[in-house]
């Protein structure tokens, strides 16, 4: 069994930088691959950023490249996802994902490939 608790979230202005963490417990992180969802009102559950079992694979959607990185602290069995030059439309509850067995370089993109869930963290980027 993993538990996930998500924390960070928040309300910003426009341009802000927001840093999301997602502590595990039951595995170590180098075990998981670990995707950054988030869903928006009406909207379907996206992968944001992902980090593979090996942790030298990343995976971003396209709307937050250059502007998210994803990334993982060993140690203290948590990862990050530092949001830069936030816009309203990263506006969406957060969730922080494990996939069991996967690939080593791989990093699951659909929501379904994923055993273990956040109960979300809200950032609300306001114009």
């Amino acid at each position: 069994q993993v538990q996930l608790v998500e924390s960070g979230g928040g309300l910003v202005q426009a341009g802000a930088s927001l840093r999301l963490s997602c502590s595990a417990s039951g595995r170590t992180i180098s075990t998981l691959a670990i995707g950054w969802f988030r869903q928006a009102p009406g909207k379907e559950r996206e992968l944001a950023a992902g980090i593979s079992r090996s942790g030298l694979s990343t995976n971003y959607a396209d709307s937050v490249k250059g502007r998210f990185t994803i990334s993982r602290d060993s140690a203290k069995n948590t990862v990050y996802l530092q949001m830069n030059s936030l816009k309203p439309e990263d506006t969406a509850v957060y969730y922080c994902a494990a996939e069991l067995n996967s690939p080593w370089a791989t990093v699951a993109s659909l929501a379904r490939e994923y055993d273990y869930w956040g109960q979300g963290t809200q950032v609300t980027v306001s114009s």
